[in-house]
């Protein structure tokens, strides 16, 4: 057996990453020359890498290790699983008691009459099954013309063909031909940034309307959906104004627009609730899962389908499916995985304890000469970094200059803290704890000092026009 732990030397290990490991959303000149850092091992929300130094995961891995690293339950479920049956498929009339078993489990846990799951390997097969149902559900309910879906800027959904349309962001769809046909957006709630003189409130309606617009300029009957995260997460933690998702919701039941929530990082008690959902009110006919439905352990996501959505849909042969829908030993590791955060009471504590306790912390940040508005919801939160807190003004500098910057000296000080432009984001393991946390907070202050000094040291403190 392979002892990962009695590794070769990192300047060895970064060669031969550099030599041939393509990364995800990398440049990989840059990433050659610096080396790759080495990850080696975790236990709770720490990771060690190949030098010994330990670093506490501000981001959950990407936003999915919810019970935490190192859970004995969770392997011993996937090596049993493996010796009993490691791999069958769920095409062809067959079905296996791990893929029962979760359905059932996920069906008792969605919110309202969402009670039908269809599998998949992660969110982006998720939402390319999303793209294929809703349109399948309004050809079969004889409106095949409704085959828009709508979706918004600085969204994210994924990075295949179709997820990444769906996804709102510029530089993806620089890429690769991007959106394709079908898929229009309209703007994000971020007051912040784009709210100009408006109150909250204000703005929030005026952005849920766009999609009212968006519907009357397309036609009610070209539309199919709207999908949307409940709030942005890789699009920077943007948490919409309290006014955004009634009016979303009134739009969507008036206007015979299926509803899809992208839950893939807000799902499984990210906001204090199984669901985002739940914490916005939102009746979706779909939420898109994956990350913390597996605590990402193994790779698993789906769709979640209300009633009157699955009986339209299996009315007929849905000619659609992936080899590793609802694979056994993935299906089998996720319904553990349920069982740790629902008989720890995980979620209850962000609720109520370290979800709050989290967030008096997080909003001491908005002290700092560096931070002009401080976000958090459950465990999940962001900082918007500026040099003018009353105007709210953006750095003149390059987007993302200052947030790089800062990032940087967050990985010098063993805390994973990730930028989105101009915006800091974390969203720990849900099991931190208040002295995690405190470590968490103390390290940020110090990253936050030392990058607040570079930017006034080189010239950087300057907003712009």
């Amino acid at each position: 057996m392979t002892k990962i732990t009695n590794h070769l030397p990192t300047a060895e290990l970064q060669a031969l990453d550099a030599a041939h490991h393509m990364h995800p959303f990398t440049n990989a000149d840059v990433l050659a020359d610096r080396g790759a850092r080495v990850i080696t091992r975790a236990k709770g929300v720490m990771l060690t890498d190949s030098e010994g130094e330990e670093i506490l995961d501000g981001m959950a891995g990407l936003w999915c290790v919810n019970v935490g690293y190192g859970r004995d339950e969770l392997a011993e479920v996937a090596a049993r699983q493996m010796k009993e049956l490691a791999f069958y498929n769920t095409f062809f009339m067959s079905s296996h008691v791990p893929a029962i078993a979760l359905a059932a489990k996920l069906a008792e846990l969605a919110p309202g009459d969402i009670n039908h799951v269809f599998y998949s390997s992660g969110g982006s097969e998720a939402n390319e099954t999303n793209i294929r149902m809703v349109r399948r559900y309004w050809d079969q309910m004889g409106k095949p013309d409704k085959h828009v879906i709508i979706a918004r800027k600085n969204a994210y959904h994924g990075t295949s063909m179709g997820a990444a349309s769906l996804g709102g962001m510029a530089g993806m769809h620089a890429q690769g031909g991007l959106p394709i046909p079908g898929i229009v957006h309209i703007g994000q709630p971020d007051w912040y940034s784009e709210g100009g003189e408006m109150s909250p409130d204000e703005f929030g309606l005026m952005r849920a309307r766009e999609l009212e617009a968006k519907i009357d300029e397309l036609g009610e009957g070209k539309v199919a959906a709207f999908i949307a995260e409940p709030i942005q997460g890789a699009g920077g933690v943007i948490v919409p104004p309290d006014s955004y998702w009634p009016e979303i919701s009134r739009i969507c039941a008036e206007r015979e627009i299926l509803l899809i929530a992208d839950e893939v990082i807000t799902g499984f008690g990210r906001t204090g609730n199984w669901f985002g959902s739940q914490t916005f009110s939102i009746t979706p006919d779909i939420i898109t899962v994956a990350k913390g439905m597996s605590s990402g352990y193994v790779p698993i996501g789906g769709s979640l389908v209300s009633d009157r959505v699955a009986k339209v849909i299996g009315s007929d042969e849905f000619t659609h499916g992936y080899t590793y829908s609802g694979h056994p030993v993935a299906a089998a590791v996720a319904l553990e995985n349920l069982r740790l955060l629902e008989e720890e009471k995980v979620i209850e504590r962000v609720q109520s304890d370290i979800g709050p306790y989290l967030a008096e912390k997080w909003h001491g940040l908005a002290d700092h000469p560096f931070v002009g508005e401080t976000k958090i919801v459950g465990l999940m939160g962001s900082l918007a970094l500026t040099a003018d807190k009353a105007g709210r003004k953006p750095f003149a500098s390059e987007a993302g200059t200052i947030g790089y910057m800062v990032r940087e000296r967050c990985f010098r000080n063993n805390l994973v803290m990730r930028h989105v432009g101009d915006r800091m984001i974390i969203a720990p393991p849900l099991v931190i704890a208040k002295s995690e946390v405190d470590v968490l907070i103390e390290r940020a202050v110090k990253s936050l000092d030392e990058a607040y000094k570079l930017a006034r040291d080189e010239g950087l403190l300057k907003t712009a026009d």
